[in-house]
């Protein structure tokens, strides 16, 4: 740090905090007791609270966001440059850095053409709901209005993504839920045995996985769904990669039934997985992509829809009809510093080869952990795509029983107290949150994954011996 803070001002910033912020996803109760962790700055890799302890940070800013690191200037200069010039105006004009970015955006998404400005992945999964929604009126009288979700994703918070949530303590106590969202199976190669399909090989499972949806599609009707909302890979809900086999079975299924098929890139997008976009993994044709937290790196709030050019003719389709197009507005996706930084964030990641970074240094980061598998029989299994990591841990590996949550608690806590802050599953999937998450800047060095593993390694011995 550079000493900016005196001890005065980190008291009083304490203090307002603890008098006056709600923070995400915390127990306040404890804040009678002990402070709240203030994060005062970043370089890098690295952030230091209000008593000057330095972490290495292993998730990106806690949610997989920061994904070119702390501390770049030419991000902010863009973002200050933007501003001087035009802060905002409503998305019912243009501006230069948003015609701009959604130009070099479509350049990295072949077969997609059309970018709606938004503010948070939240959002921008409503606006995809509301297109579908619209579609079905427009075009099947109302009837192909369902939208699909899978078991353990995740696509916000809001009171209609949270009916698409397949994490089931994150909805507790926030009923009732919007109706037309309709839940399809998982697709959990670790735990297929609890579907009753642990005798399949990993291909047999990823197509057996897929027609579960087929099923699920049939017993509703085909003619009520219009839309099938998947996350490439699971985040928080186990960190989970699809099997062989899966992915084009899914899109073999949508095309039979005219299902729109919306993949979910707030977390896998913009280099996470090493690829741009997640999907581009698996060979995902979709038709609507959204995505938010690696758009700008955290450096300011963008999220975006995007379409293909057939979903937004089908808004254009009937000018005569005064309500045919689409009436939707977000305040915020007329902020000019969202995409001026993600225009920066995205130079940065070609100029640097983060993409390629992130393979190399995911390589070494799951094969660190494969090999904690061999010295710690807790850890039941590894997986992820590129620098997108998560690791299992169960009581006994014959059984695959979870370890308890509070250990899942102990082992993050044992390694932010050597200086590593890492992520885990916690109050979302009830009896299942069991999984350590990794999701390390793209700029992370062969030093960075080591001291991340090493310090999961300490930690896994500490709590499990």
């Amino acid at each position: 740090m550079d000493g900016t803070f005196n001890e005065n001002d980190i008291s009083h910033i304490v203090d307002a905090d603890k008098a006056h912020v709600w923070h995400h996803l915390i127990q306040h109760k404890q804040f009678e007791t002990k402070d709240p962790r203030i994060i005062l700055e970043g370089k890098g890799m690295r952030v230091w609270d209000q008593n000057g302890k330095e972490y290495l940070d292993a998730v990106s800013g806690g949610v997989w966001t920061v994904n070119v690191g702390y501390g770049r200037e030419s991000i902010a200069k863009a973002v200050y440059d933007q501003l001087m010039k035009l802060c905002y105006f409503a998305q019912t004009a243009g501006s230069i850095p948003g015609s701009l970015y959604a130009e070099k955006l479509i350049s990295k998404m072949p077969g997609m053409s059309r970018v709606y400005y938004t503010n948070s992945g939240s959002e921008a999964n409503e606006k995809a709901f509301k297109m579908v929604r619209q579609i079905a009126h427009k075009r099947f009288g109302g009837k192909k209005h369902k939208i699909l979700y899978r078991d353990r994703d995740y696509h916000g918070g809001t009171l209609a993504t949270m009916s698409a949530g397949g994490q089931d303590e994150r909805v507790m106590q926030y009923g009732p839920l919007a109706p037309g969202f309709v839940r399809v199976p998982h697709c959990m190669e670790y735990r297929n045995h609890e579907q009753g399909l642990d005798h399949l090989s990993s291909e047999e499972y990823g197509i057996a996985s897929a027609n579960l949806i087929e099923e699920v599609i049939l017993r509703e009707g085909a003619d009520t769904i219009g839309a099938l909302c998947l996350e490439p890979v699971t985040a928080g809900g186990g960190v989970i990669t699809p099997p062989p086999g899966y992915w084009d079975r899914v899109q073999e299924i949508c095309k039979k039934y005219d299902i729109l098929l919306h993949i979910d890139e707030v977390v896998c997008g913009v280099g996470r997985t090493g690829t741009w976009f997640g999907y581009q993994q698996y060979g995902i044709k979709p038709d609507i992509v959204t995505m938010a937290k690696g758009v700008a790196s955290g450096y300011a709030a963008i999220a975006l829809c995007v379409t293909t050019e057939a979903v937004f003719d089908m808004f254009k389709d009937d000018p005569s009809d005064p309500l045919g197009f689409f009436r939707d507005i977000s305040t915020f996706g007329g902020c000019t510093a969202g995409p001026a930084a993600a225009l920066e964030n995205m130079r940065i990641i070609e100029d640097e080869d983060l993409l390629g970074n992130c393979n190399a240094m995911g390589d070494r980061m799951i094969g660190n952990l494969q090999g904690l598998m061999e010295k710690h029989k807790v850890i039941g299994d590894v997986r992820g795509k590129g620098l997108f990591l998560g690791a299992e841990l169960v009581a006994d590996r014959g059984t695959k029983d979870p370890v308890t949550e509070a250990q899942i608690a102990q082992v993050a806590a044992e390694c932010g107290a050597q200086g590593v802050i890492i992520g885990m599953s916690n109050k979302s999937i009830p009896g299942r949150n069991n999984v350590l998450c990794f999701s390390p800047a793209l700029i992370a060095t062969a030093d960075d994954i080591d001291e991340i593993t090493e310090s999961v390694d300490k930690a896994l011995t500490k709590v499990f011996g």
